[in-house]
């Protein structure tokens, strides 16, 4: 494994970055624990990652913690994938305009107006 990032999926929600990195330390130097949150309301998203300090200490955690119970869940532990073709950013935005806002038909100087 040449790759020092995992992938930990199927978390409770209420696994700390703590938690991880004793869990994985008992298996090599861990470098980084980065549980990912939802934007909006701060709460963990389900999975993480962790960066080993070499490939084999990833190689060992992930051996061993991959299927390991943690919070009566059972780990996902894979290498971590670099991100392939997502465009950065959010969608959002104003969306698209409509143009001229008045409508579809011209109304001529309005002078019929009551």
């Amino acid at each position: 494994m040449a790759n020092t990032k995992l992938y930990v999926g199927n978390l409770a929600y209420g696994t700390s970055q703590e938690d991880l990195e004793e869990l994985f330390g008992k298996h090599g130097q861990v470098a980084e624990v980065r549980i990912i949150r939802d934007m909006n309301s701060g709460q963990s998203r389900g999975f993480a990652f962790v960066e080993m300090a070499s490939p084999d200490d990833a190689q060992k955690a992930m051996e061993a913690l991959n299927g390991f119970e943690l919070q009566d869940r059972a780990l996902v532990v894979n290498e971590a994938r670099p991100k392939e073709g997502r465009p950065r950013g959010g969608g959002g935005g104003a969306g698209g305009g409509r143009g001229d806002r008045r409508g579809g038909r011209d109304r001529g100087d309005r002078g019929d107006r009551w």
